[in-house]
Parts: C-alpha cells; sequence; structure tokens
C-alpha cells in the first residue's frame, strides 16, 4: 500500500512565519503533504494563499518555522548547509517562471553548469546534455546559441532541460507558463506530461486552471492551509484542447 511507500518529499505540520517589524505574518500553517514517485501535482490558489512559499520549504530553499521536512526520507534539519546544498543539486531541480537562464552563457553552458560538481568527464557532460535536451523537444542546434536568441516557449524548455539534467527525484515548477503566449505553454505543458508518463515526479505552482487540470490531483491552498485534494477534468487540460 502507498502508505508503506517512502515519500519523495514530506511535510509535516509545516509552519511559516514572516515577521516584519512587531507584524507577524503565518505563510503556511499546519500544512501536511506527500509527495510520491510518479506524482504529478498542482497546488493552486490566490495570491498571497502560500503556494510559492510551500514550493520553496518542499525545495529546500527555506526553513520551516516548526515542522519538518523530508527529502527521500532524510529530515532537511538535520543536514548541513553544505548536505541541502548537495541534496538540492542531486535530487531538486527548479523551473521558474522567469526561466533564469544566464543570457551571458550559451544554451550549452547554462545546461552544464549543474553537471559541473556531478565528476562527469566533458564527454559525458555532453552526452546527458544533448539526451536531456532532446527529451524535452529541444534542438541539439539550441546549445550554440544565447537565451536570448530562442523564443520564450524553447527558453522554457532549455530551463526544464537544466532542471532535469542531473536526473533528480523531483521537480519543482513555480508558474512555468506564467510569461508565456498560449501555444508555447501547451508545448511546456506537454512536456510535462510526456516527462510524468515516463516516471518523473513533477510538482507545479499555478494560477491557472488549464494548467492545473494537466496534472493528476490538484491542492488547493488558501491562507497558508491545505483546504482540499481535486481531481483534475482532462477535458479542461490545456496541452489536451485544441
Amino acid at each position: 500500500m502507498v502508505s508503506n511507500v517512502k515519500a519523495v518529499v514530506e511535510l509535516v505540520d509545516v509552519w511559516k512565519m514572516y515577521k516584519v517589524g512587531d507584524i507577524i505574518t503565518w505563510g503556511l500553517r499546519g500544512v501536511d503533504l506527500k509527495v510520491f514517485k510518479g506524482d504529478f501535482i498542482a497546488i493552486m490558489g490566490p495570491s498571497g494563499s502560500g503556494k510559492t512559499t510551500l514550493l520553496n520549504i518542499m525545495g529546500l530553499l527555506d526553513k520551516p518555522t516548526k515542522g519538518k521536512v523530508f527529502i527521500d526520507g532524510i529530515e532537511a534539519s538535520k543536514l548541513s548547509s553544505r548536505d541541502l546544498a548537495i541534496v538540492r543539486n542531486r535530487k531538486i531541480g527548479f523551473v521558474f517562471q522567469q526561466f533564469n537562464l544566464i543570457s551571458r552563457l550559451t544554451i550549452y553552458e547554462n545546461l552544464e553548469l549543474p553537471l559541473i560538481p556531478s565528476g562527469l568527464n566533458a564527454k559525458e557532460r555532453r552526452e546527458r546534455i544533448v539526451s536531456t535536451l532532446k527529451s524535452v523537444g529541444g534542438d541539439e542546434a539550441w546549445l550554440r546559441k544565447k537565451p536570448t536568441q530562442l523564443s520564450g516557449g524553447q527558453q522554457q524548455r532549455v530551463a526544464i532541460a537544466r532542471a532535469l539534467v542531473n536526473n533528480p527525484s523531483l521537480i519543482l515548477a513555480d508558474e512555468p507558463t506564467g510569461n508565456l503566449d498560449r501555444a508555447s505553454a501547451k508545448t511546456v505543458i506537454q512536456t510535462f506530461m510526456n516527462l510524468n508518463a515516463k516516471g518523473q515526479t513533477i510538482v507545479i505552482v499555478t494560477h491557472d486552471p488549464e494548467v492545473a487540470n494537466c496534472t493528476n490531483k490538484i491542492y488547493v491552498i488558501r491562507d497558508g492551509k491545505i483546504v482540499s485534494v481535486e481531481e483534475p477534468d482532462k477535458d479542461r487540460c490545456l496541452a489536451l484542447r485544441a
């Protein structure tokens, strides 16, 4: 049964407080969440509901004020800063709304950066880069270009390839279609669906129901709490609509 399977990421009674002067704001309020291998999850909610805070804590980019976070069964609070960085690099891939590609570097160099600590030699790195880029529908000819020479949709596929290049356990995507036109957004979401069909675990934060309905489960968050878990309506999936 699922209860006997170790979660890729697990949050246990996670709270997150922000304090500015005398003003205290709770970004998360007692969140419990388990993500298992092969899950494809959307996190939805209004602006300020805690979606990005939740994603940042799942990705070990931020620490909870209270509660525990486990990655592949490892409790994050017991890791040193160095070990946290290693876990982030090896187990978690991030995709952001703004792409976050380094404009002065070629696409090849952008994809190579996460691999440098891996110990792979130059030939092995190139093989990994080419195969990963092709796996997300990218073109090997892109590798010689700079990010500004690609369209938004192409840049986002490069960003997905960068997230995948270290074969992470988990992909976390924060509004990955937010800066894209409809056609590019459909391509990017189809890329995520294809990756999930091959077993990749993915969590997407989105405000767009047409994106959320392409996943396999939708968590709705309001005022820092998960208030419901909903089944998607595939008829409303952006990538599957004309």
